[in-house]
C-alpha cells in the first residue's frame, strides 16, 4: 500500500486540513504547559518542538502511521546489516564504524592503522622528502569525502591541534586548489585523496595538480610516498599513482559517502583534532545509536525530526526547511545537512521503482545565526511562504568572550518566537506606529520551528548531532517509502561531462547534443 492510501495518511490529511486554520498564538494561549507537552531532554540535548504547528492529536497520528510503516522492523533490519539499499544490493552499516568494541575487526584494524598514522604526524615521526615534519594537511575529495571532514573540522576549531593546520580543496576550478598551493610549502604539506574508487573527475584532477606541484619541488617521483595517503577501495590506482599500499585506508561499499565521516574519509578530521578527540567524535555518534534504537517513540529525538519533518512537508505543504545554527563554528552544517537529506530523499521512486504518489524532501537551507537575519530571514518574516526552521544553539561558547554569547542567544531566542507569534496590525497600532506604516510592519507569524540546544559544541556532542540527522534521515525513507542510501540522480551529468570534457578540448563529435549545448560549447571555445 502506498503512504497515501494507507488510513493512517488519510486520517492525517484529514487532521492536517483542520490544523491549517489554527495559529501558534492559539495553540499556546490553549495549554500553559505546552513547552513541557512538547519538548524532550535526552542525552543532555534539549529539542523543543512546542513551536510546531501540531496538538496532541497531531503527534498521536503521526505515531500511528509511523507504526503502520513498520519503522521498528526496518530499524532492526538495518542494524542486522540485511541489504536494504536495494538498488544496490548493499547493506547500510555505518552505525559498524562508530560501534566501538563492537565494531568489525576490519573496521577496527582501519581505526587502529588512523589512530597510528596520526600519532605519527603529531609526534613529527612521519616526515617530508627533505625531512621536515608536516605543518599542513590537504584533504581533496567531494562530496560525502569533503563536506563531512570539512565540517567537522570547523566546527571543533577549539579542539584542534596547535602546531598542524588541515585544509580542504574539493572544487575542479583551479581557484580552489591554486591559491592554495600557492602559499603552502611542498617540503611540509601532506595530502590526503579521498576517492573510493579513485577515479572521481574533481577529485583525481586536483590530486594531479598537487602531484605536479609537488615533484616539481622535489625533482623526484619519491617524493609523493611521503606526501601523498589515499583513502580508496582501488589498490590498483591508488598504486599507478604513486601512493604506497600501506598509506592506502579502506572502507567499503556499506558506507555511504555523506554518512562517511566516521570511516577512514575521517582521517583529516582526527588529524585536525587529534585521535582522542576522534574517538570522542565517534562515541558520541553511538550514544545516539544507542538512543534512537532503545528510547521509545514519543521520547525518541530522530523519529520526532522526521515526523515533525513530514507533517510539515505532507500536510501543512512546507517545499523548503531552513537549518539556522546559532553558531559560527557550525555554520557549514547546512551544506553538510543539504547533502545528507536532499541526496538521500530527493525522489520520486519508491523502494519498489514505482513513482511515489506524494512530495518527499523538502529544498533544505540555511546560514549560522545572526549571519541570517541580516540576510533571508525578511522572506522567512514577512515573505508569505510557509518555511519551517530547525534553530541550533549552544548552552555554553566554545570561543567565550564577555557579552557575545548572550546576545547570541539572545537573538536565536527572539527570532523563533517572532517567527511563531509575530506582531498583529493592533500591537503596531498601539505602539504609536503611524497608521500608513501599520501595513509594513505587520509579522503574520505562525511559522513553525523546532529548537535543538546542546550544552556545548565537543566533540561528543557534534557526534550526537550529526548522528540524530543521521538516523532522521533513516526515518523519512522509511515514512516515504523511499531508499535513502542510493543517489542515481548523481550519476547522468557525471556521464555528460565524461562525454563534453574532451570537446571542450577541441577533440571529437558534438552532433549528439542538443543545439543549445553545442552552441554553448562553441562560445566556450571561440577566442
Amino acid at each position: 500500500m502506498t503512504p497515501l492510501a494507507s488510513p493512517a495518511w488519510q486520517a492525517l490529511t484529514s487532521h492536517g486540513e483542520t490544523m491549517r486554520k489554527h495559529h501558534l498564538r492559539a495553540l499556546f494561549a490553549d495549554d500553559s504547559e505546552r513547552f513541557a507537552n512538547f519538548s524532550i531532554r535526552a542525552d543532555h540535548l534539549l529539542l523543543d518542538f512546542s513551536k510546531q504547528r501540531i496538538n496532541a492529536q497531531t503527534l498521536a497520528l503521526l505515531h500511528a502511521y509511523a507504526d503502520s510503516v513498520d519503522l521498528d522492523t526496518w530499524k532492526q533490519r538495518m542494524r542486522d546489516g540485511e541489504m536494504i539499499n536495494a538498488s544496490e544490493q548493499r547493506a547500510v552499516r555505518h552505525m559498524d564504524l562508530r560501534a566501538g568494541q563492537l565494531a568489525p575487526p576490519e573496521v577496527k584494524a582501519v581505526l587502529g592503522r588512523m589512530q597510528a598514522f596520526c600519532e605519527q604526524i603529531h609526534s613529527g615521526s612521519w616526515r617530508g622528502f627533505s625531512g621536515e615534519r608536516i605543518t599542513d594537511v590537504v584533504n581533496i575529495g567531494i562530496g560525502g569525502s569533503d563536506l563531512g571532514p570539512r565540517m567537522a573540522s570547523k566546527a571543533l576549531a577549539a579542539h584542534q591541534q596547535a602546531d598542524l593546520k588541515v585544509h580542504f580543496v574539493a572544487n575542479v576550478d583551479a581557484a580552489d586548489m591554486a591559491p592554495l598551493l600557492a602559499r603552502l610549502n611542498p617540503r611540509t604539506t601532506l595530502f590526503i585523496i579521498a576517492s573510493k574508487t579513485f577515479t572521481t573527475l574533481e577529485t583525481l584532477t586536483n590530486a594531479e595538480s598537487a602531484r605536479h606541484w609537488l615533484v616539481a619541488a622535489a625533482g623526484s617521483d619519491h617524493a609523493v610516498a611521503r606526501h601523498f595517503v589515499a583513502i580508496s577501495t582501488n589498490r590498483t590506482l591508488t598504486a599507478k599513482f604513486g601512493i604506497a599500499n600501506e598509506q592506502v585506508f579502506e572502507f567499503w561499499d556499506w558506507v555511504g559517502g555523506r554518512f562517511s565521516v566516521w570511516s577512514a574519509i575521517g582521517l583529516s578530521l582526527a588529524l585536525a583534532i587529534g585521535w582522542r578527540h576522534f574517538e570522542q567524535f565517534l562515541a558520541g555518534a553511538r550514544a545516539m545509536d544507542e538512543h534512537f534504537f532503545s528510547a521509545p517513540p514519543e521520547n525518541n529525538l530522530p523519529l520526532t525530526l522526521a515526523l515533525l519533518a513530514v507533517w510539515n512537508t505532507n500536510f501543512l505543504a512546507a517545499t523548503s526547511h531552513a537549518v539556522l545554527p546559532y553558531s559560527q563554528s557550525l555554520s557549514l552544517l547546512p551544506a553538510f545537512l543539504q547533502q545528507l537529506e536532499m541526496e538521500s530523499n530527493g525522489k520520486q521512486v519508491n523502494r519498489h521503482g514505482q513513482a511515489l504518489d506524494t512530495a518527499t524532501c523538502p529544498i533544505l537551507w540555511g546560514e549560522s545565526g545572526t549571519n541570517g537575519q541580516h540576510s533571508f530571514y525578511q522572506l522567512i518574516h514577512q515573505g508569505g511562504q510557509l518555511i519551517p526552521s530547525d534553530f541550533i544553539a549552544l548552552r555554553t561558547s566554545d570561543f567565550p568572550l564577555p557579552g557575545h554569547h548572550s546576545a547570541l542567544l539572545a537573538n536565536c531566542l527572539a527570532q523563533s518566537a517572532a517567527l511563531a507569534f509575530g506582531r498583529s496590525a493592533a500591537e503596531v497600532r498601539a505602539a504609536g506606529v503611524a497608521e500608513a506604516l501599520i501595513p509594513y510592519k505587520v509579522f503574520p507569524g505562525n511559522q513553525p520551528s523546532t529548537t535543538l540546544i546542546l550544552p556545548a559544541l565537543t566533540p561528543a556532542t557534534l557526534g550526537q548531532l550529526l548522528a540524530l540527522y543521521e538516523h532522521k534521515v533513516f526515518c523519512l525513507g522509511i515514512l516515504w517509502n523511499l531508499n535513502s542510501f542510493d543517489q542515481w540522480g548523481v550519476e547522468l551529468g557525471k556521464q555528460l561531462a565524461g562525454r563534453l570534457t574532451p570537446l571542450l578540448a577541441g577533440t571529437g563529435d558534438a552532433s549528439a547534443f542538443d543545439a543549445s549545448t553545442r552552441g554553448l560549447i562553441n562560445a566556450l571555445r571561440s577566442s
